[in-house]
């Protein structure tokens, strides 16, 4: 009896998300490259932080070169010990700028202040947040502006992730999909909507908006930097779009470690600091991706075992257009228990570390767990 319920439940769970009007699982807001599309007129202004970046900096000036000749860059080298600084000077950008960056005051994570002192030196009507190792495509910044030119304020988009080995083609097309669950792209860009989400590896932002909100200096210490930005946007009445792309590529290789500490870097944060909602994640994580396979190989009952088949394929097709959408083998739904898993050992490893202490870590930055 307890199986049935608990495979009913995870039935509903899914059928729940299938139904629901907004469509989160489905992959509808997109923005593609516009190549054919006159060369973008340089009115914006590319701030790259960068910190320990000079394996991938290069490809990202490069690609610059090409989807936006004559904008200003300035490079911020975040006190990096590679030569960051030497890489960004060597590709010659002819209006590249790179600032020595200055240890982030008490109460600011290290990115923000970064950006901070680029913003402080850019005086065009927008900027375009780009982190170092992001490969932008010939008419992606293109595709942006014109979405700007539709009225928003903040544009984000996902890059999409670096597909070299095992871990990165099995957790992270699943990584993209849990976001899109818990920022539903659909009410993230809807107007009056409280639901506020972006991607901080490609951000295009109006200049005076981002100052009419307090600049980075309003949210210096947010561990979730880019959604916290994009809630400042629609406090502040602004229009905020975010969607998927091919057009913008991660030049990061990750590995099971490095999906881990990308992971833990924010999840704990993401529930509140909470011990409880943790837990109850937990449970709703276990009814949603594991009960269905626990029904289906238990043998318990038909009527169980029915429910569970039908969760676990609405669990499939829920997940299937995020595959596809990436171009990724559609067998690999038959595994996202697993990377939900990975996801939940990585949320507990969170909780842990900031119960201890730490409240997160990221490029060698330690950011204590205090009030905020």
């Amino acid at each position: 009896m307890a199986m049935l319920i608990l495979a009913a439940l995870s039935l509903a769970s899914w059928a729940g998300l299938l139904l629901a009007p907004w469509a989160a699982w489905l992959c509808r807001e997109r923005l593609e490259p516009d190549p054919a599309r006159a060369t973008p007129q340089p009115d914006c202004t590319v701030l790259i932080p960068a910190r320990n970046e000079a394996e991938v900096l290069g490809e990202t000036l490069r690609a610059l070169a090409v989807t936006a000749p004559g904008a200003p860059v300035i490079v911020i080298d975040d006190q990096s010990g590679d030569g960051t600084a030497g890489v960004a000077r060597d590709h010659g950008l002819p209006n590249l700028r790179v600032i020595a960056g200055t240890p982030p005051p008490d109460g600011w994570t290290g990115k923000l202040w970064a950006l901070q002192q680029g913003l402080d030196h850019a005086t065009t009507p927008s900027v375009l947040l780009l982190d170092a190792d992001i490969r932008l495509a010939p008419g992606m910044l293109a595709a942006l502006q014109r979405k700007a030119d539709e009225g928003c304020a903040l544009v984000s988009v996902c890059a999409e992730p670096h597909w070299s080995g095992i871990a990165a083609r099995w957790l992270l097309p699943a990584f993209v999909y849990f976001f899109k669950l818990l920022y539903p792209f659909a009410l993230a860009n809807r107007e009056g909507s409280r639901i506020a989400a972006a991607a901080g590896g490609v951000v295009l932002i109006d200049r005076a908006a981002l100052l009419e909100t307090g600049g980075f200096a309003a949210w210096r210490g947010a561990i979730i930097d880019d959604c916290t930005l994009a809630v400042h946007m629609k406090r502040a009445g602004h229009r905020c779009f975010i969607g998927l792309t091919h057009g913008a590529g991660s030049l990061r290789h990750a590995g099971f470690r490095e999906i881990a500490h990308m992971i833990a870097r924010s999840a704990f944060v993401q529930l509140r600091e909470s011990v409880p909602l943790t837990l109850a994640a937990s449970l709703l994580l276990i009814v949603a991706f594991w009960i269905p396979v626990l029904a289906i190989a238990s043998g318990m009952g038909t009527p169980a075992r029915v429910l569970g088949m039908l969760a676990f394929l609405l669990m499939l097709a829920c997940y299937l257009p995020t595959l596809m959408y990436y171009r990724r083998n559609p067998l690999a739904a038959l595994l996202l228990p697993l990377a939900a898993t990975f996801f939940l050992m990585a949320t507990w490893y969170s909780a842990w570390r900031a119960l201890a202490g730490t409240r997160s870590v990221w490029k060698g930055r330690h950011y204590p767990r205090k009030a905020t």
